[in-house]
């Protein structure tokens, strides 16, 4: 699929496993992508789904961090969170918020089957294993939409591999290589304050 890549995914990558600025990038994280794809949302349904995006995009953060330790690149882990989102929405009609069409499914899942099948993750069961034991908020379904869906945000085409646009516009096949000199507080909702109580705690 095709997905952007900038100095902020880099600072985020490093935030996510460290102590204190983790949580908060966590939470940021999930806050702009409960808001970013309800946006995309039929009329009158984002507050409904708001509770069940937020604890989902909360577990992808888990799938993220262990796609990483795995050994993907930063954007094929993160495209395999944005692969999740696809099945969850699909499962519950909500094709409008898809980012490609329903008829690349399973070629999304096949680019990544082994890792989705050693945490248990299929289409019908898009966290599989990285599910939270309180689980995840229910939101109601709109199955009429898999009749004849329509996927006004989607963007086809892109399903053998995943393609990086940059902030310069160029799409890059597999992904940027990662700056040198990264540093922590580039990433989102982290402050130069919590940098200092990360390194004075391991100093």
């Amino acid at each position: 699929m095709k997905i952007r890549q900038n100095v902020r995914h880099w600072a985020s990558k490093k935030a996510l496993t460290m102590p204190v600025v983790g949580q908060k990038t966590n939470d940021w994280l999930v806050n702009l992508h409960t808001r970013v794809f309800l946006d995309k949302a039929a009329e009158g349904r984002t507050e409904e789904r708001r509770g069940h995006l937020d604890d989902f995009f909360d577990a992808t953060m888990d799938t993220y961090v262990a796609a990483l330790e795995a050994g993907f690149p930063e954007a094929e882990a993160r495209e395999i969170t944005h692969i999740q989102a696809n099945f969850d929405f699909y499962n519950h009609g909500w094709t409008e918020m898809m980012e490609f069409p329903a008829d690349e499914l399973v070629d999304h899942y096949e680019r990544y089957r082994d890792f989705f099948e050693r945490y248990g993750i299929t289409i019908d069961d898009p966290l599989g294993g990285f599910r939270p034991p309180e689980g995840v908020a229910n939101a109601p379904s709109t199955p009429e939409k898999l009749d004849d869906p329509e996927h006004p945000h989607a963007e086809g085409g892109f399903a053998d591999d995943v393609y990086v646009e940059t902030d310069d516009g160029e799409i890059v096949v597999g992904g940027t290589e990662e700056p040198e000199n990264v540093t922590v507080d580039r990433a989102p909702g982290v402050d130069p304050d919590d940098v200092e109580e990360v390194e004075g705690a391991e100093s």
